[in-house]
């Protein structure tokens, strides 16, 4: 059943705690998600990792969107995402809206809300990879990077600069 307008309101971002009883709901969304990338890992394996993001701040960091006490999507902050590129640290990862939720601004905030996350621990660029939705992160201030396969799928590759954080005017 598609969620009510009102509803759309209490919509809430949340750091997610190791404890979370949310854990494994959202380390299934991800491991249905992006599984493909990843065959030879099992769902347990999956969680294992996905509970060891669950960091107190910085990276790693997984934020969960909540309306009343139901998840509807998250965002991760991480290291690697695309373990052949080393050289590039860290990465938004795993954003994920629920279908009956999708197009009610959720991934943009979830996005804005890591984005946030980073500039407050110090990092001034980070970057995604995404198959389908270079639109949406254009839209947020991500540029393309380059164009790749990445283990099997074609995916462009985006960076996210970050604006520096405003001194405090120096007084008069």
């Amino acid at each position: 059943m598609p969620p009510r307008l009102e509803e759309e309101g209490k919509v809430r971002l949340e750091r997610l705690p190791p404890s979370s009883p949310h854990v494994l709901r959202l380390a299934r969304w991800e491991f249905q998600q992006w599984s493909h990338l990843n065959p030879e890992r099992r769902l347990d394996e999956a969680l294992f990792c996905f509970r060891e993001q669950c960091g107190p701040g910085g990276v790693p960091s997984v934020f969960i969107a909540l309306c009343e006490d139901t998840p509807v999507g998250m965002a991760s902050l991480i290291a690697d995402d695309m373990h052949d590129r080393p050289d590039l640290t860290p990465w938004l990862a795993s954003v994920y809206v629920v279908p009956a939720w999708r197009g009610r601004g959720i991934a943009s905030r979830l996005v804005q809300r890591v984005e946030e996350e980073a500039k407050a621990h110090g990092i001034e660029q980070f970057h995604l990879f995404t198959s389908d939705r270079q639109t949406l992160y254009r839209r947020l201030g991500w540029h393309a990077l380059e164009e790749c396969v990445y283990r099997g799928e074609a995916v462009t590759l985006m960076v996210r600069k970050l604006p520096p954080t405003a001194d405090c005017a120096e007084p008069a």
